[in-house]
């Protein structure tokens, strides 16, 4: 107990220092800066405003209640993240919901990392941090992916190694950017899952996929049900294929089928007969027995 209270009391004592105009921290190398960049602070809520580059931009109002019913029980166990902006004044870099909840209870001070960074590494610290939480829905982590790659200019590659994610994890996230807008926030509010929102990115209209994620949603498709839902799309959309005439079912020249005409009247028995081409072909003549055979035969040879 005794050190818990010597911490807490360093924590205000800090910030007293940062409160002094004489001590105004701009710079990791100003006077007393190793006494507070990287330490635990008390600061004052209202002298810290939210991060503008925070990538999550919902948060769940009875989550919020819970979180802020617990740190009116126990305390702010984790500290927040901030950014020193100008004397007395800060900016969040992570723990919004934190942060969010202290403001409903009223707390006056909150206990705060302070770090000294310029906007590119305010925000890269915001969503690297963000990626990290196991609470971010797929789209808020897609977002996020997406701003590091556009603003801090980082190819995949060298993401992967920021987050420590595979390159492959990251490319799928990012496929979801694709889905309609409909269909991404059916994923944020838990609708579809990162699997279902997977499978309808092979789909390419934007019709078709609303069509199938209402399906999904009214009858509670599973990952697999909507996998085979996509293959029985494509298929469906496959041209079919015409096939060419064998060379057996090529149709008959007139003086053939005239021909054969005679003929069968001739044999009384029905002739089949397949034309191929150049002028080729086969006679079929059928018999019903050894004798109706002897019948044809001297029918043909005149014997």
């Amino acid at each position: 107990m005794a050190k818990a209270t010597k911490k807490q009391a360093l924590g205000r004592g800090l910030s007293a220092l940062l409160k002094d105009p004489e001590n105004d921290i701009q710079s990791a190398t100003d006077k007393n800066a190793d006494k507070v960049v990287g330490n635990i602070v008390e600061l004052e809520l209202e002298s810290i405003e939210v991060n503008p580059f925070q990538p999550r931009s919902y948060f769940n109002d009875e989550a919020l209640n819970e979180l802020a019913t617990s740190i009116k029980e126990l305390g702010v166990i984790q500290p927040i993240t901030v950014r020193k902006l100008d004397f007395n004044k800060y900016q969040l870099v992570s723990g919004e919901r934190r942060f969010r909840a202290s403001k409903l209870i009223n707390l006056p001070t909150i206990p705060a990392y302070i770090r000294i960074a310029n906007d590119q590494e305010s925000l890269e610290m915001a969503l690297v941090e963000n990626i990290q939480r196991q609470d971010l829905d797929p789209i808020e982590i897609a977002l996020s992916y997406q701003r590091l790659i556009d603003e801090i200019e980082l190819t995949q590659e060298k993401l992967s190694d920021r987050v420590g994610k595979k390159r492959s994890t990251i490319a799928n996230y990012l496929r979801l950017l694709k889905l309609d807008p409909i269909i991404q926030t059916g994923m944020r509010d838990g609708f579809l899952s990162m699997g279902h929102g997977r499978t309808l990115v092979n789909i390419e209209k934007t019709k078709d996929q609303i069509a199938l994620y209402e399906k999904i949603v009214s009858e509670n498709l599973s990952v697999r049900e909507t996998e085979k839902a996509v293959k029985e799309y494509h298929e469906a959309k496959k041209p079919k294929t015409t096939t060419k005439p064998s060379t057996e079912t090529l149709k008959t020249p007139e003086y053939i089928a005239k021909g054969v005409t005679n003929l069968s009247n001739y044999l009384d028995v029905k002739v089949d007969i397949k034309s191929t081409t150049g002028n080729k072909g086969k006679i079929t003549i059928p018999y019903t027995s050894k004798e109706d055979f002897k019948r044809i035969k001297k029918i043909i040879l005149g014997e």
